[in-house]
């Protein structure tokens, strides 16, 4: 199969192919999805396939309007609808009790849930009122690697697998939604995102958070609960204080392979950094450190061959929370120590 490249102005072509079952890589402001109809088994089936995904990890469901989601979930609470009159489109992915028998389980995971995203990207939502229906929406890489802010990310991991993918540039958020579970009781946040708890609470009151890492027989109600996540080929090591830097900088002058550091400019301005040492810019601040994360666990995975990646880690509060659970998944828990 040749995976082709559409250009914004080509979603009609786009749409068609997802409306004949095939599989579409999609931009969005948070990272490209790979989508495909979510009313079409066989499709959702072959998202797993293309990704090497766990069939028990459930698909978001991608939509473009309050409508489409209402043909599937149960009526939805008032909750619910301040959320999305809020945060939609936006970053802001919404766990609902479906109505018995409008999902398939390949889409679902086996639940009676699904959650469910409008994307802030005009492209996207355009393709999706175009082919007329919702479509699934996970990272569109492959499962395990870092997810992909740019279409060249989605090619390298699934060209020949997927029949296209609609390029729209880079995104702009660069980390993945913030998923609340409302088929509970109380709201729970079951992944950080570009939007914070403060923000949500604001809206519909107390909020908590689930962040858990689900067990072998356990199915996640969301997207990067269970399975390892957002990994490089390089081992990731988290630098938790700024001091701890120079002693990083002297083990990887000792060692014989290269090495990689990402950290933040006013890091890498006071750096020593050894010959064998290639350094990424992580911009100024935990914005746009949250934004190119991803974006350069791809460039060490993709543009060079280095042993270790020493990343900068900042608190774990407010918009801190979705790279802290993104780099703590991608480094496997692993901290550098002096």
């Amino acid at each position: 199969m040749e995976t082709k490249i559409f250009k914004p102005n080509e979603v009609e072509a786009a749409a068609k192919l997802l409306k004949q079952g095939e599989l579409v890589a999609f931009p969005t402001e948070t990272v490209y999805g790979l989508g495909a109809d979510a009313t079409n088994e066989k499709a959702a089936s072959n998202v797993y396939a293309a990704k090497g995904r766990p069939s028990d990890n459930p698909l978001i469901v991608t939509v473009s309007s309050t409508e489409m989601v209402e043909q599937y979930a149960q009526p939805l609470s008032e909750q619910v609808k301040r959320l999305m009159a809020t945060f939609w489109p936006g970053s802001l992915t919404i766990v609902l009790p479906l109505r018995p028998g409008t999902l398939s389980k390949t889409v679902t995971g086996g639940l009676d849930t699904a959650a469910f995203r409008m994307p802030k990207n005009e492209v996207t939502l355009k393709l999706i009122a175009t082919a007329g229906i919702p479509i699934v929406g996970p990272s569109a890489n492959t499962s395990g690697k870092p997810s992909p802010t740019l279409a060249k990310h989605v090619f390298h991991d699934l060209n020949g697998k997927i029949a296209g993918i609609v390029d729209d540039g880079p995104t702009q958020v660069g980390v993945e939604s913030t998923i609340i579970d409302m088929s509970t009781k109380t709201p729970t946040i079951l992944r950080p995102g570009a939007v914070t708890v403060a923000e949500l609470e604001e809206v519909i009151g107390d909020v908590k958070a689930d962040h858990h890492h689900v067990g072998a027989n356990e199915t996640p109600k969301a997207p990067g609960m269970k399975y390892k996540h957002y990994a490089p080929s390089a081992q990731v090591e988290i630098v938790d204080h700024i001091t701890d830097f120079d002693a990083a900088m002297a083990w990887a002058g000792a060692q014989n392979e290269a090495i990689g550091v990402m950290a933040t400019d006013g890091v890498l301005k006071n750096l020593s950094v050894p010959a064998n040492v290639e350094t990424y810019s992580l911009g100024e601040d935990i914005q746009s450190a949250t934004h190119l994360l991803f974006a350069g666990l791809r460039h060490f995975d993709l543009e060079s061959e280095v042993k270790v990646i020493f990343t900068e880690g900042f608190d774990n509060t407010g918009f801190g929370a979705a790279y802290m659970n993104r780099l703590d998944k991608s480094a496997g828990g692993v901290h550098f120590s002096k």
